[in-house]
């Protein structure tokens, strides 16, 4: 009885929840498991009801009516509450780990590329036109020379970076 009830209700079910999801804010596959879960509820306590197609429509209607009050009374957080606190010691780590990698590839640069790298990368946030008087060249060749450097930077740091993959 209860196997022929569901397999009559099934297509009704998906076609109702899938209308009613929509407009609820929910999931047709979340108010189809509700609504089964209400059928289930209501087998063991009143058996199966007399007009199941109707009983069913009404079913799916009153929980996208709950799924429609519960999301305009929920409300997202800002953040994680984990992530208000900030980067954690782990976080901090693997930061300064990548900046001394940087700073590595770096150093082992060809040319004026070291220089120029280590004043673009300076904390005290250079101009153009300060970096190439502290490195004694023009300011239109600043751009090509970086471009340059970042391309040789990029090489030597894909190794370093490269993520493992699977073989085979």
């Amino acid at each position: 009885m209860t196997y022929d009830l569901v397999a009559t209700l099934r297509p009704l079910l998906a076609a109702e929840a899938s209308a009613e999801a929509y407009v609820s804010g929910g999931e047709p596959g979340d108010l189809e498991q509700a609504v089964w879960l209400r059928l289930l509820e209501r087998l063991e306590t009143d058996g199966p009801p007399p007009d199941p197609p109707g009983w069913l429509r009404e079913a799916v209607r009153a929980e996208a009516r709950r799924c429609r009050h519960i999301t305009r009374r929920e409300r997202p957080y800002d953040g994680e509450p984990a992530d208000l606190l900030g980067p954690g010691p782990e976080q901090h780590a693997l930061t300064a780990a990548r900046h001394r990698a940087l700073r590595r590839a770096v150093r082992r640069l060809p040319g004026r590329c070291p220089r120029l790298m280590e004043a673009l990368l300076s904390p005290k946030d250079l101009t153009y036109r300060e970096i190439a008087g502290e490195l004694g060249i023009s300011q239109g060749s600043l751009g090509p020379e970086r471009s340059r450097c970042l391309g040789c930077l990029r090489r030597l740091l894909t190794p370093e970076v490269a993520a493992c993959e699977p073989r085979g």
